[in-house]
Protein backbone atom coordinates (compact mmCIF):
# COMPACT_ATOMS: atom_id res chain seq x y z
CA UNK A 1 0.00 0.00 0.00
CA UNK A 2 2.41 2.64 -1.26
CA UNK A 3 -0.26 5.52 -1.03
CA UNK A 4 0.50 5.07 2.98
CA UNK A 5 4.02 5.66 2.94
CA UNK A 6 6.14 8.85 3.76
CA UNK A 7 9.47 10.34 2.95
CA UNK A 8 11.60 12.94 3.46
CA UNK A 9 14.96 13.40 1.49
CA UNK A 10 17.12 15.94 2.72
CA UNK A 11 14.43 18.33 3.34
CA UNK A 12 15.20 22.20 4.50
CA UNK A 13 12.70 25.09 5.13
CA UNK A 14 13.71 28.35 6.44
CA UNK A 15 11.21 30.94 6.91
CA UNK A 16 10.34 34.48 5.04
CA UNK A 17 12.48 35.73 8.59
CA UNK A 18 15.33 33.68 7.23
CA UNK A 19 15.41 31.12 10.23
CA UNK A 20 15.97 28.02 9.39
CA UNK A 21 13.69 25.25 10.96
CA UNK A 22 14.99 22.07 9.21
CA UNK A 23 18.40 21.59 7.70
CA UNK A 24 18.33 18.23 6.24
CA UNK A 25 15.88 15.93 7.72
CA UNK A 26 15.42 12.23 6.08
CA UNK A 27 12.76 9.51 6.89
CA UNK A 28 10.72 7.01 5.62
CA UNK A 29 8.05 5.88 7.07
CA UNK A 30 6.07 2.99 5.64
CA UNK A 31 2.20 1.74 5.58
CA UNK A 32 0.94 1.28 9.21
CA UNK A 33 3.29 2.71 11.15
CA UNK A 34 2.74 4.62 14.22
CA UNK A 35 5.52 7.47 14.68
CA UNK A 36 6.20 9.86 17.44
CA UNK A 37 7.69 12.96 16.84
CA UNK A 38 9.89 14.95 19.84
CA UNK A 39 12.10 17.31 19.99
CA UNK A 40 12.80 19.85 22.20
CA UNK A 41 10.82 23.78 21.90
CA UNK A 42 11.84 24.88 18.47
CA UNK A 43 12.92 21.95 17.14
CA UNK A 44 10.93 22.11 14.10
CA UNK A 45 8.04 19.74 14.69
CA UNK A 46 5.11 21.53 13.55
CA UNK A 47 7.30 23.00 10.46
CA UNK A 48 7.62 19.30 9.57
CA UNK A 49 4.04 18.03 9.90
CA UNK A 50 2.83 21.54 8.11
CA UNK A 51 5.61 20.45 5.16
CA UNK A 52 3.76 16.93 4.96
CA UNK A 53 0.15 18.37 4.42
CA UNK A 54 1.43 21.05 2.20
CA UNK A 55 0.58 24.10 4.30
CA UNK A 56 4.49 25.18 3.23
CA UNK A 57 6.99 24.01 1.44
CA UNK A 58 10.77 22.93 1.18
CA UNK A 59 13.02 25.39 0.52
CA UNK A 60 14.89 22.22 -0.53
CA UNK A 61 14.98 18.63 -0.73
CA UNK A 62 11.56 16.27 -1.66
CA UNK A 63 8.22 15.44 0.46
CA UNK A 64 6.93 12.51 -1.10
CA UNK A 65 3.48 10.89 -0.53
CA UNK A 66 2.41 7.39 -1.39
CA UNK A 67 5.19 7.66 -4.41
CA UNK A 68 4.21 11.18 -5.34
CA UNK A 69 6.57 14.05 -4.57
CA UNK A 70 4.67 17.15 -3.19
CA UNK A 71 4.47 19.96 -4.96
CA UNK A 72 1.88 22.94 -5.43
CA UNK A 73 0.45 20.99 -8.63
CA UNK A 74 0.18 17.71 -6.60
CA UNK A 75 -0.98 19.08 -3.47
CA UNK A 76 -5.05 18.93 -3.59
CA UNK A 77 -4.61 15.49 -4.45
CA UNK A 78 -2.45 14.38 -1.73
CA UNK A 79 -4.18 16.45 0.93
CA UNK A 80 -7.24 13.89 0.06
CA UNK A 81 -5.12 10.83 1.80
CA UNK A 82 -3.80 12.97 5.05
CA UNK A 83 -5.66 14.07 7.84
CA UNK A 84 -4.16 16.90 10.25
CA UNK A 85 -5.31 17.18 13.52
CA UNK A 86 -3.83 20.61 14.54
CA UNK A 87 -2.66 21.50 17.82
CA UNK A 88 -5.33 23.84 18.98
CA UNK A 89 -8.79 22.65 17.80
CA UNK A 90 -10.23 26.30 17.65
CA UNK A 91 -7.99 25.91 14.24
CA UNK A 92 -9.87 23.79 12.75
CA UNK A 93 -13.70 24.47 14.08
CA UNK A 94 -15.55 27.37 12.46
CA UNK A 95 -19.12 26.49 11.68
CA UNK A 96 -21.77 26.95 13.36
CA UNK A 97 -22.31 23.35 14.66
CA UNK A 98 -20.64 20.54 15.72
CA UNK A 99 -22.72 18.19 12.59
CA UNK A 100 -21.20 21.43 10.29
CA UNK A 101 -17.98 21.19 11.27
CA UNK A 102 -17.35 17.46 10.83
CA UNK A 103 -19.25 17.10 7.55
CA UNK A 104 -16.85 20.52 6.45
CA UNK A 105 -14.30 17.86 4.43
CA UNK A 106 -16.58 15.60 3.44
CA UNK A 107 -18.66 17.71 1.32
CA UNK A 108 -16.00 19.37 -0.30
CA UNK A 109 -14.24 16.21 -1.08
CA UNK A 110 -17.35 15.57 -3.44
CA UNK A 111 -19.48 13.24 -1.26
CA UNK A 112 -22.94 13.52 -1.58
CA UNK A 113 -25.46 14.97 1.55
CA UNK A 114 -26.36 11.45 2.38
CA UNK A 115 -22.73 9.78 2.00
CA UNK A 116 -21.60 12.71 4.26
CA UNK A 117 -24.39 12.00 7.15
CA UNK A 118 -23.04 8.68 6.93
CA UNK A 119 -19.60 9.60 7.66
CA UNK A 120 -20.13 12.04 10.01
CA UNK A 121 -21.77 10.16 12.10
CA UNK A 122 -19.44 7.64 11.94
CA UNK A 123 -16.45 9.83 13.06
CA UNK A 124 -18.49 11.18 15.73
CA UNK A 125 -19.85 7.69 17.56
CA UNK A 126 -15.96 6.53 17.03
CA UNK A 127 -14.91 9.48 19.20
CA UNK A 128 -17.61 9.21 21.36
CA UNK A 129 -18.78 12.53 20.76
CA UNK A 130 -22.28 11.78 19.03
CA UNK A 131 -24.17 13.35 21.67
CA UNK A 132 -22.75 16.60 20.28
CA UNK A 133 -23.78 16.86 16.55
CA UNK A 134 -25.64 19.92 16.73
CA UNK A 135 -23.98 21.73 19.58
CA UNK A 136 -22.06 24.81 19.10
CA UNK A 137 -18.50 24.05 18.67
CA UNK A 138 -17.36 26.95 20.43
CA UNK A 139 -19.14 25.88 23.68
CA UNK A 140 -17.18 22.98 23.72
CA UNK A 141 -15.05 22.02 26.71
CA UNK A 142 -11.05 21.21 25.60
CA UNK A 143 -11.94 17.59 25.35
CA UNK A 144 -14.52 17.61 23.61
CA UNK A 145 -13.22 20.20 20.98
CA UNK A 146 -10.34 17.81 20.40
CA UNK A 147 -12.55 14.95 20.02
CA UNK A 148 -14.68 16.28 17.51
CA UNK A 149 -11.56 17.74 15.67
CA UNK A 150 -10.66 14.61 15.46
CA UNK A 151 -13.89 13.45 13.96
CA UNK A 152 -13.51 16.15 11.43
CA UNK A 153 -10.43 14.65 10.48
CA UNK A 154 -11.94 10.87 10.12
CA UNK A 155 -14.86 12.10 8.28
CA UNK A 156 -12.61 12.42 5.60
CA UNK A 157 -11.27 8.81 5.61
CA UNK A 158 -7.74 9.59 5.70
CA UNK A 159 -4.66 6.84 4.78
CA UNK A 160 -2.91 9.00 6.92
CA UNK A 161 -3.44 10.76 10.30
CA UNK A 162 -0.60 13.89 11.46
CA UNK A 163 -1.47 15.19 14.89
CA UNK A 164 0.70 18.37 16.64
CA UNK A 165 0.69 17.79 20.15
CA UNK A 166 -2.73 15.75 20.48
CA UNK A 167 -3.15 15.64 24.61
CA UNK A 168 -2.63 19.76 25.27
CA UNK A 169 -5.12 20.32 27.31
CA UNK A 170 -6.84 17.05 27.88
CA UNK A 171 -7.99 15.48 31.52
CA UNK A 172 -6.65 11.74 32.34
CA UNK A 173 -10.50 10.72 31.24
CA UNK A 174 -9.97 12.23 27.62
CA UNK A 175 -6.02 11.89 26.96
CA UNK A 176 -7.12 7.57 27.62
CA UNK A 177 -10.25 8.02 25.34
CA UNK A 178 -7.71 9.49 22.73
CA UNK A 179 -5.26 6.36 23.40
CA UNK A 180 -8.21 3.66 22.89
CA UNK A 181 -8.52 5.23 19.64
CA UNK A 182 -5.52 5.97 18.03
CA UNK A 183 -4.49 2.35 18.86
CA UNK A 184 -7.79 1.08 16.92
CA UNK A 185 -6.39 3.29 14.11
CA UNK A 186 -4.88 1.09 11.48
CA UNK A 187 -3.56 3.44 9.28
CA UNK A 188 0.08 5.45 9.59
CA UNK A 189 0.16 7.91 12.34
CA UNK A 190 3.09 10.60 13.24
CA UNK A 191 2.10 12.29 16.37
CA UNK A 192 4.51 15.34 17.43
CA UNK A 193 4.33 15.35 21.06
CA UNK A 194 5.87 16.53 24.76
CA UNK A 195 3.81 13.91 26.32
CA UNK A 196 6.43 11.06 26.29
CA UNK A 197 4.07 8.48 28.28
CA UNK A 198 1.69 9.23 25.15
CA UNK A 199 3.85 8.26 22.68
CA UNK A 200 5.14 4.75 24.41
CA UNK A 201 1.49 3.66 24.55
CA UNK A 202 0.53 4.93 20.99
CA UNK A 203 3.82 4.77 18.85
CA UNK A 204 6.39 1.90 18.41
CA UNK A 205 9.02 4.11 16.70
CA UNK A 206 10.07 7.90 17.32
CA UNK A 207 11.95 9.78 15.61
CA UNK A 208 13.83 12.98 17.53
CA UNK A 209 14.57 16.18 15.61
CA UNK A 210 17.69 18.01 16.04
CA UNK A 211 19.17 21.11 15.27
CA UNK A 212 16.94 20.71 11.84
CA UNK A 213 17.51 17.23 11.31
CA UNK A 214 16.77 13.76 12.42
CA UNK A 215 19.30 13.24 15.21
CA UNK A 216 17.87 9.79 16.80
CA UNK A 217 15.14 7.28 14.86
CA UNK A 218 14.53 3.85 16.72
CA UNK A 219 11.89 1.81 18.39
CA UNK A 220 10.01 4.14 21.06
CA UNK A 221 11.29 1.89 24.02
CA UNK A 222 15.10 2.45 22.89
CA UNK A 223 14.81 5.87 22.41
CA UNK A 224 12.55 7.05 25.30
CA UNK A 225 15.07 5.06 28.01
CA UNK A 226 18.02 6.94 26.30
CA UNK A 227 18.13 9.78 29.19
CA UNK A 228 21.52 11.24 27.53
CA UNK A 229 19.96 11.57 24.24
CA UNK A 230 16.34 12.95 25.45
CA UNK A 231 18.43 15.36 27.90
CA UNK A 232 20.47 16.85 24.71
CA UNK A 233 16.85 17.85 23.68
CA UNK A 234 15.85 19.20 27.28
CA UNK A 235 13.35 16.43 27.53
CA UNK A 236 12.61 14.49 30.13
CA UNK A 237 12.22 10.68 30.60
CA UNK A 238 7.94 9.28 30.41
CA UNK A 239 6.96 9.20 34.17
CA UNK A 240 6.66 6.09 34.32
CA UNK A 241 10.59 5.47 33.67
CA UNK A 242 11.60 7.76 36.24
CA UNK A 243 12.77 6.48 39.34
CA UNK A 244 11.82 7.76 42.35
Amino acid sequence: MSHHTISMQDVQYTYPDHTQALQGASFLITHGESVALIGGNGAGKSTLLSLLVGIVFPTAGAVTIGGMELTHKTATEIRHRIGMVFQNPDDQLFMPTVFDDVAFGPLNMGFSQEQTKQLVNEALATVGAAHLSLRSSHRLSIGEKRAVSIASVLAMTPDILLMDEPTSGLDPWSRRQLIGLLLKFGHTKIIATHDLDFAMDVCQRTLVLQNGRVGADGPTHEILRNAELLASCRLEPPLRLQSN
